[in-house]
């Protein structure tokens, strides 16, 4: 059987390109359009890989996205490739930003600039939760196995949505006990 991530970027500059497009793609959330750009088109990883590679990219410092670039580049090509992809993400986007941040200082008191911001706040959240449904079926193999894993993410919703709990508190909380967790499970 074939390998289902036979791909990989050929080049630094292939790593540019491809960070570049998935930042200029990706305002406002980009974990929908990195994981189907990666996983799907691309196919530089699988599904599993890009959940260890995310769940470690949002423990680091710094942009979630951003932090996953810079594994990625580092992974095929070392510190120039991490460089490229680094530089991918951030040079055209911030470019943009600032020709919209001049652009929104003129229009900023219009009531349809608000509405308009407002209503993209609304495809942002369903974008994350399209994506956590689409990513929940690759724990199947998780060594918690679903039911946990399921328990695990619902007490981190609770405590961040319903509770409103900082994610400095919840992600050492909760995601040390799934570590701990996965941890004592994988232990012979």
């Amino acid at each position: 059987m074939p390998d289902p991530v036979a791909n990989r970027p050929r080049s630094p500059s292939d790593l540019f390109w491809s960070f570049t497009w998935l930042a200029l793609q990706g305002f406002g959330g980009v974990l929908a359009v990195v994981q189907r750009e990666l996983v799907e088109k691309k196919r530089w990883m699988t599904n599993e890989e890009f959940m260890e590679d995310w769940a470690v990219a949002q423990i680091m410092p710094g942009p979630n996205v951003v932090n996953l670039s810079i594994m990625i580049g580092d992974r095929h090509f070392g510190l120039r490739g991490a460089l490229a992809a680094l530089a991918g993400m951030l040079t055209f986007p911030m470019l943009l930003v600032l020709g919209l941040a001049l652009l929104y200082a003129g229009f900023a008191s219009h009531p349809a600039v608000a509405g308009a911001l407002r209503g993209m706040g609304a495809v942002a959240a369903g974008l994350i939760a399209g994506v956590g449904i689409k990513l929940f079926a690759s724990i199947r193999q998780h060594p918690l196995g679903r039911p946990l894993c399921a328990l695990l993410a619902a007490l981190t919703a609770i405590a961040m949505a319903g509770l409103r709990l900082p994610l400095f508190w919840v992600l050492p909380v909760l995601g040390g006990a799934a570590c701990v967790l996965t941890w004592r499970k994988l232990a012979p």
